[in-house]
């Protein structure tokens, strides 16, 4: 199975969110039906950055990382434009 960590950012606010899926469309389309309560009101959504693992458990840590990593996604999202 693959595992892709990603990062979301808000079309309409200066948000961003970082999760973990199986399915990046599925888990996409979610965010942007409004059917996680954390993004709803920051919709719609584009991703901006994936990752892919093999292991749940190294996609896990990755999206620790930049869960807790404020500065990293601000320097992505620099680089990225």
């Amino acid at each position: 199975m693959r595992y892709t960590v990603y990062v979301l950012k808000s079309r309409r606010i200066l948000k961003y969110y970082v999760g973990m899926t199986c399915d990046l469309e599925r888990g996409l389309s979610q965010h942007n039906d409004g059917k996680c309560r954390s993004t709803a009101a920051s919709r719609p959504w584009k991703v901006i950055h994936t990752e892919f693992f093999t292991s749940s458990v190294d996609a896990r840590a990755r999206e620790k990382y930049f869960k807790t990593g404020a500065m990293y996604i601000r320097q992505l999202v620099a680089f990225l434009g």
